[in-house]
């Protein structure tokens, strides 16, 4: 991800049952917004999208109206344990002219 300006945006939210909502993200929070949009169903994890606050992005992305599934799973390796992949569920547009 090539891009270094996390100014202000302005984005669509819509979930299944609420009405359409538009909402203001900047900085990292932007950031994993962006990641999951462009993730899709597969979703993200901080494995696969470093980041160091996932759990606090995706909290502020909720309270700002997002529907965010967390998956809980399993890893091996040297450092066996779980981590979180998070999917977003809302649809999400960028709005035209959204960058402020």
């Amino acid at each position: 991800m090539a891009k270094t300006d996390w100014q202000k945006a302005n984005y669509r939210v819509e979930n299944q049952t609420e009405p359409p909502i538009t909402i203001t993200v900047s900085g990292r929070d932007r950031w994993a917004l962006e990641c999951l949009i462009r993730a899709g169903q597969q979703g993200c994890t901080p494995i696969d999208h470093p980041g160091p606050r996932w759990s606090g992005y995706k909290f502020n992305l909720k309270e700002l109206g997002l529907k965010i599934e967390t998956i809980h799973e399993n890893h091996k390796g040297p450092f066996p344990g779980t981590h979180a992949r998070y999917v977003l569920r809302s649809k999400v547009t960028l709005l035209e002219g959204g960058a402020q």
